[in-house]
């Protein structure tokens, strides 16, 4: 596989060799993205990946005990991108972390490669729809409610974003980070699906450039958060994942990958 505009080799250095499924995630996939060389454009291009490591990670014991937790974070000018091992990725999704979950929910064109085995995770991502998500949209919404104000510039466009703060007195970016998933919590306690693509992406890139105030912003994440804590008491999604079911999808994953079975 080939990411537009960069060489085999730059694409190599960015993604992982044993990746089983591959997408963009972040503000493409939300259909938010604000290309660099707009006044406001702060963004990434963020790519997710799922792989498999060596078979000496799962049956050895040379890494026992190593530091090596399953994450590869990469980056190359505007491009991002983070890589999961199968078990790490799973583990995650278990949590209801939702920028993990949004692999499995990509429109079909925001996807770079996917695989047979990395087929068998976008089939069973209803095995991971459930109530636990709403702690780990919440955790998140709350620590976008707390950048918004207290700034920290990283990344490809950390100075560019650093002076629309200065504009604008708050992180727009955060700000419209946090009405996002915030939107996308609820969604999903009252549908069992993840909306990635938005729809509402016009007002989410207007919020981006700063064309709401911060008291607007927060009083439609308060409403917001009001909003999501209702639908979760009335909520009939699963208050959990299916242990058994998610642990044999991962080792028949695993299995099939090295040809282990008989």
């Amino acid at each position: 596989m080939k990411l537009p505009n960069l060489s085999q080799e730059e694409t190599n250095k960015l993604l992982p060799f044993d990746s089983i499924l591959t997408g963009y995630v972040g503000s493409i996939a939300h259909n938010t993205y604000i290309p660099q060389e707009e006044e406001h454009g702060t963004d990434d291009k963020d790519i997710m990946s799922v792989y498999i490591s060596p078979i000496e990670k799962y049956l050895g014991v040379a890494s026992y005990g190593d530091r090596d937790r399953g994450t590869i974070q990469r980056m190359y000018n505007e491009w991002d991108s983070v890589a999961y091992d199968i078990r790490k990725y799973v583990h995650l999704l278990i949590k209801g972390n939702p920028n993990v979950q949004a692999l499995l929910w990509l429109k079909p064109n925001h996807y770079v490669y996917i695989s047979e085995l990395g087929q068998r995770l976008l089939d069973n991502r209803m095995l991971f729809v459930s109530k636990q998500a709403y702690r780990a949209f919440l955790g998140y919404s709350h620590g976008q409610l707390k950048r918004m104000t207290h700034f920290k510039f990283e990344g490809y466009q950390g100075e560019k974003r650093k002076k629309l703060v200065e504009k604008f007195g708050f992180d727009c970016k955060n700000a419209s980070h946090l009405i996002r998933i915030m939107r996308m919590c609820i969604e999903f306690l009252n549908e069992g699906q993840l909306y990635v693509f938005r729809d509402d992406s016009e007002e989410l890139i207007a919020i981006k450039k700063g064309e709401w105030t911060l008291e607007k912003v927060k009083e439609e994440a308060d409403r917001l958060f009001r909003r999501a804590e209702d639908v979760y008491d009335r909520c009939a999604l699963p208050a959990l994942p299916d242990m058994e079911l998610a642990e044999k999808l991962v080792i028949d994953i695993i299995m099939d990958y090295f040809n282990l079975k008989k």
